[in-house]
């Protein structure tokens, strides 16, 4: 006897499954099935496809008139972090930019000083928070950061706690190891690199991915190369947080190096965009971090596309300077901000989500992990469309409904 039977779904949305990223016009492909049927055994998918009466189940759900999706991928997360940092919005409606904020000993260094003091204990029951969040919002699958603990210590303590959430909740997660995120005050840049260069075999056992911040006030194109080169000699794949202020050459450096995502490339060159047809390396856009920073220009996802590159769409979510972890919420920014079709939108928060962290994931196929979301709305456009609110009806992992939305109200 099969577990789940999902019928007469109103739309049922079958990303493509591919061993790479899709890349250009291949996003605007997403295969819609009206009037589906969904049927899970053992936590795997068994078929998804048009209705049909050939299957019985234990339990049966009737999601007339609802979307039924693979559940979301969130690919750029800072899950793990201490204190908050709502102080600084005053500062930003001032005018301050966020490399004044962190010129002032704020911004990064702040965090850094939260995470610092909150021992394992508090950062999980902050996280966990977050993270139930997330998962009552669609996500099943989770790239989490370090970054805010600058040492050894507290950058592993931050990888111990992704990783305790991961296994309590037995998650999609990865793991990236972002020590070289801002330089301590004090410090001098390439001797603070070296350091977490030093510490690469001790993060190994719990990271997935070594990340660096290169940015003006940050990390150059030089420094960065060779904090890359290192790790991948170490044993990582490399992502790199570029191009989100001052196009440095941060999407050139990352398809130079293979590494599996460039992650912000507000400021990116006509001539790293053109890069990206040669490429797998996938472009993480984060457009809730200019929509909060209250920034004019967002990445320009439509020249990544029209030179045939791979994107995702990420939340970025941090205390700083992207303050949602709701992946719904950054869907219809994208929508709005980034121009992206509610084809494209679907495949960069599933499958290529997935491809950004090296997951299986983001696809409802036979044998795949019965991951799924069915939306309260009629059709796929609704969900970015009607934006800041959660469409999620019933998330299900592993074939078990395990986040049930009832919002009937007694009166």
């Amino acid at each position: 006897m099969n577990d789940l039977l999902i019928q007469h779904i109103g739309q049922l949305l079958l990303p493509k499954k591919t061993d790479r990223p899709l890349k250009g016009k291949e996003l605007d492909e997403l295969k819609i099935i009206e009037d589906g049927t969904v049927v899970v055994k053992d936590g795997r998918i068994i078929y998804a496809g048009p209705f049909t009466e050939d299957y019985e189940a234990r339990q049966t759900i009737d999601a007339t008139g609802k979307v039924v999706s693979p559940s979301l991928v969130d690919a750029h997360t800072h899950l793990v972090h201490g204190g908050s940092r709502e102080h600084e919005m005053s500062l930003k409606r001032q005018g301050a930019s966020y490399l004044e904020i962190l010129e002032q000993g704020g911004g990064i260094h702040s965090t850094v000083r939260a995470t610092r003091e909150a021992s394992e204990e508090e950062l999980f029951r902050k996280s966990e928070y977050h993270l139930l969040t997330m998962m009552h919002h669609g996500v099943l699958a989770v790239e989490s950061k370090s970054g805010y603990g600058l040492d050894k210590e507290n950058e592993l303590k931050q990888l111990r706690v992704s990783h305790a959430l991961a296994d309590k909740y037995k998650l999609d997660m990865k793991h990236t190891f972002l020590g070289p995120h801002a330089v301590p005050k004090g410090r001098e840049g390439h001797a603070f690199l070296e350091e977490m260069i030093a510490i690469l075999p001790d993060v190994k056992e719990y990271a997935d991915f070594a990340d660096i911040f290169c940015e003006t006030g940050v990390f150059t194109i030089d420094e960065s190369r060779y904090y890359m080169q290192k790790a991948k000699e170490a044993g990582f794949r490399v992502k790199i947080h570029a191009d989100e202020i001052d196009p440095l050459g941060g999407l050139e450096l990352a398809i130079e190096e293979d590494a599996i995502s460039a992650d912000h490339l507000v400021a990116a060159s006509d001539r790293g965009k053109e890069m990206l047809k040669n490429s797998d390396t996938v472009a993480v856009l984060l457009p809730g971090t200019t929509f909060y920073l209250g920034k004019n220009d967002y990445a320009d996802a439509r020249g990544m596309l029209d030179n045939n590159g791979a994107i995702a769409v990420a939340t970025d979510f941090n205390p700083g300077s992207c303050v949602t972890n709701n992946l719904q919420m950054v869907m219809a920014i994208a929508a709005l901000k980034l121009k992206l079709t509610p084809n494209e939108i679907w495949n960069a928060v599933t499958v290529n989500a997935a491809k950004a962290i090296g997951l299986e994931a983001g696809t409802i196929d036979a044998g795949d992990k019965a991951n799924l979301v069915i939306w309260h709305a009629p059709n796929h456009e609704y969900i970015p469309y009607h934006y800041g609110i959660n469409h999620a009806e019933k998330v299900i992992k592993d074939g078990k409904v395990i986040v049930d939305r009832d919002l009937s109200i007694e009166v």
